[in-house]
């Protein structure tokens, strides 16, 4: 791939993310434990796809060709994503959905801090700005979740438990890098995820240890999300977030 090309296919890595677990949160929409918080993640995940949308405009304007903020998450399919097997996983209940959405967001909130640190691209850095501080806010809530949930009754601190146990095998991806990671490390416009990975077991060794929760002792990665291998979850949300674009050709709002 040329330059234009890995700027291009690492963008989509970056916003496929956040599309993808902000459309997993949307699902709790009026379905919350409680009103409060209710709001609070479907904010979260408000955030979430206003960034992926910033992403998607800045990919749209290097792919040319007609290509749109619209088209790029609502035509592509299931193989062309480049998102996290973690941000695909089904939220099974509050408690996997507080997991899943703690280990995103240490990943996402040092992501950002070193874009905005590192990253030689003025339009990533500004996109990175924006998002950190909606980064630290929902690193901030999952965290007080998993502290309240993992050190509160026995029932939830079950629940808890098994949730980091079942979503541990999917954050290994977090920090192997696919070819276009490397190249955009490289290039000087992206990360190198492994140069995240101390900073993301440091913090979420301090929370588990607060929450009164167990790291896994495992060494396998579940694999494949970055290079567009996926879990069958991903097509159920595709088919459902992309249906009005597909059955309706060039929708506008």
């Amino acid at each position: 791939m040329n330059q234009k090309e890995i700027l291009f296919d690492y963008i989509l890595h970056l916003a496929d993310n956040s599309m993808i677990i902000g459309q997993r949160n949307a699902e709790w929409c009026g379905h919350g434990p409680v009103l409060e918080q209710d709001i609070a993640l479907t904010n979260i995940s408000l955030d979430l796809i206003g960034e992926a949308r910033s992403l998607y405009q800045y990919a749209a304007e290097i792919k040319g060709g007609g290509a749109t903020e619209d088209s790029l998450p609502f035509l592509r399919d299931v193989l062309q994503y480049r998102n996290l097997l973690l941000v695909e996983q089904p939220n099974t209940d509050w408690a996997y959905t507080i997991v899943r959405q703690f280990f995103f967001d240490v990943y996402h909130y040092y992501l950002n801090k070193m874009l905005i640190e590192h990253s030689n691209d003025t339009r990533l850095k500004e996109i990175a700005s924006k998002t950190i501080k909606e980064a630290t806010y929902h690193l901030k809530w999952s965290s007080e979740w998993m502290i309240r949930l993992g050190d509160g009754t026995d029932i939830s601190k079950s629940k808890m438990q098994t949730a980091v146990e079942e979503l541990w095998d999917f954050t290994g991806e977090l920090f192997l890098e696919s070819a276009t990671e490397q190249a955009a490390a490289q290039a000087g416009f992206g990360i190198s995820p492994s140069s995240i990975e101390s900073y993301w077991r440091e913090k979420v060794a301090e929370i588990l240890e607060e929450a009164t929760l167990t790291i896994p002792e495992k060494g396998f990665a579940q694999k494949g999300g970055k290079t567009g291998i996926h879990s069958e979850h991903l097509g159920y949300i595709l088919a459902e977030m992309q249906f009005m674009q597909r059955a309706y050709p060039n929708l506008e709002w």
